[in-house]
């Protein structure tokens, strides 16, 4: 019969840390998860507000007749009716060799 006890003491123990575990440390590392997981989302939301604020400022500015003409010029080459466009090209490169009459 006194072993039965002790086995029995030794069962109950394990079922209290068991149930230990299961009360405190499982939830305790499931909340840490998910703060960490909330931290994330809302370091990803400050980045997007962030980038919005950039592509809204962007779309004013793209709104200005002086913005687009100005686009228009450089990364078209259109110019109004009448206008003449010059292009200024690089020097031709200088020869180093020398010829022998």
């Amino acid at each position: 019969m006194r072993r039965w006890g002790s086995r029995g003491r030794i069962a109950l123990l394990a079922l209290g840390v068991a149930a230990i575990l299961f009360v405190f440390v499982f939830p305790t590392q499931s909340y840490l998860t998910q703060r960490r997981q909330v931290s994330a989302a809302a370091h990803d939301v400050a980045v997007l507000r962030e980038q919005n604020k950039r592509l809204q400022l962007a779309d004013e500015q793209l709104q200005s007749p002086d913005e687009i003409q100005r686009i228009a010029r450089q990364q078209f080459n259109m110019v109004f009716p009448g206008e003449q466009v010059y292009k200024v090209l690089p020097a031709p490169e200088a020869s180093t060799t020398t010829t022998v009459p």
